[in-house]
């Protein structure tokens, strides 16, 4: 038996399509982790993605994990509150002046205290001046993302928030889960 599987790919066409979240409250912080580390970035992917079937990445070697997260113009950047780490948002410069939003989620315990609004708001603002910090690299034209009906219920209304227009939806049927 399969299961049916929406995705739908989102973009914005300008810095001014942006709509920021409020800040959160409490002491929250987001930085850009400069040096490429697979085993964190593994971390970051499994405690997001791991309760809403994030598994592609799962089968890379950290050598190619280290590889895709070392590119130009890949950047990870990290949401902490109070030093924990609560999420993160992963940027991939892509051809023809495009950023993809590759990666974007939080924690399980961090869900639901406006934490996703405002770390979503701040990576698309660094998506919007990525090549500022990559000499060589087209300023950025389109910012996209792709979610999923297995993505948290809130993803979705979180990124029509912020600005993002739906330009394609596909249904595809899937394998169930394996435990």
């Amino acid at each position: 038996m399969s299961i049916s599987v929406t995705t739908w790919s989102l973009e914005q066409t300008s810095p001014d399509d942006l709509r920021p979240a409020a800040e959160p409250p409490g002491e929250v912080r987001i930085v850009r982790a400069e040096v490429p580390s697979a085993e964190f970035s593994r971390f970051l992917y499994t405690a997001v993605g791991d309760d809403v079937s994030w598994h592609d990445r799962l089968p890379l070697t950290p050598e190619r994990w280290q590889e895709i997260i070392a590119a130009p113009g890949v950047e990870t950047w990290v949401a902490y509150e109070r030093g924990t780490p609560a999420g993160y948002i992963e940027l991939a410069a892509q051809d023809g002046a495009t950023v993809e939003i590759v990666y974007f989620g939080l924690i399980p315990a961090f869900r639901g205290r406006r934490i996703g609004g405002h770390l979503l708001s701040y990576g698309v603002a660094r998506a919007w001046d990525l090549a500022e910090r990559w000499p060589g690299t087209e300023p950025t034209k389109r910012v996209w993302l792709h979610t999923c009906s297995k993505d948290g219920p809130y993803a979705m209304d979180n990124y029509l928030r912020r600005g993002f227009r739906l330009f394609d939806t596909k249904v595809e049927e899937e394998p169930p889960a394996t435990a």
